[in-house]
């Protein structure tokens, strides 16, 4: 649906619609339908890794962060949060670090 098809909402709410409809099928399908996924923290880390290594950084960094978080959760280490945080933690300081170096 376009903003021209519903002119109520603007593209960026269509925008996020869309990816909350889309997140919310694809946990059904890998039946973790009950996992809370923090999307803002997620979009906010890929656009700071895209704008800051390469734009192709920001699909590789949100899929590596889930990785560790879900070895973490299944191993025990740590809840789907704190696995969350913790590796999103690791990846914002290090993106500064890049963002500071630039300067």
């Amino acid at each position: 649906m376009s903003v021209s098809e519903n002119p109520e909402k603007s593209e960026s709410q269509l925008t996020r619609e869309a990816i909350e409809l889309w997140v919310d099928e694809l946990k059904e399908h890998l039946e973790i339908p009950e996992t809370e996924i923090d999307i803002n923290k997620l979009l906010k880390l890929a656009g700071v890794a895209a704008h800051t290594v390469v734009r192709p950084a920001a699909p590789v960094s949100t899929y590596v962060i889930g990785y560790v978080v879900g070895l973490a959760e299944a191993s025990g280490q740590a809840t789907y949060e704190q696995a969350f945080n913790a590796a999103s933690r690791v990846a914002e300081h290090l993106l500064e670090q890049r963002q500071q170096a630039e300067g």
